[in-house]
């Protein structure tokens, strides 16, 4: 058998257990930043630092700096300074769906599926004479129409869930350079 290196000898100094890394950190790495990042896009309502830090499992300070860089890179915006409260951007968050439809698909793939949620956005809204998933009343149509309400809501859900992918399918297909990304959809 070979001879332990020197540093693995009996003869060393034991490891001092209690200065070693605690496991939960251990496991997190360097995935620090996807905890905060997770965090801000779980946000539906700004919250305060110490709110983001608890979401993400980490320290107040490490929030506040996560925080400050996603703001300047335009991932969230301060809401107030005082206690200092975050939102999600949800430009951002548009920018970057519409930066992974241009990377996964052609323009044609594209094409075909603006089409298919076109008509598909067409036809629900038809059943509703053509009025804007905003203006509907869900319990009044449900009443109007003999149909439950779940049904109605899950109607206008769809309706608009297709818009939003319209939006975002119309963003893909328009100035490659993404100046086009942040337009307002014609729909």
């Amino acid at each position: 058998m070979k001879e332990p290196r020197s540093e693995r000898r009996t003869d060393a100094e034991p490891p001092e257990f209690d200065a070693l890394v605690p496991l939960d950190e251990l496991v997190r790495g360097e995935r620090t930043r996807d905890d905060f990042f997770d965090a801000v896009l779980g946000l539906e309502t700004p919250a305060t630092v110490g709110e983001v830090a608890e979401r993400a499992g980490h320290g107040v300070d490490a929030a506040r700096e996560y925080l400050e860089w996603f703001d300047r890179m335009g991932i969230v915006t301060r809401v107030t300074e005082s206690p200092a409260t975050y939102e999600r951007n949800r430009a951002y968050l548009n920018w970057r769906r519409v930066q992974h439809l241009r990377d996964e698909y052609s323009s044609e793939e594209l094409l075909e599926f603006l089409r298919a949620e076109t008509e598909r956005a067409e036809g629900i809204a038809e059943a509703f004479d053509g009025a804007s998933p905003d203006e509907i009343s869900i319990a009044d149509h449900a009443s109007e129409t003999g149909q439950s309400v779940e049904d109605v809501w899950e109607q206008i859900t769809d309706w608009k869930t297709a818009r939003r992918r319209i939006a975002l399918l119309e963003r893909a297909l328009t100035n490659e350079s993404g100046d086009a990304a942040d337009q307002q959809p014609a729909v």
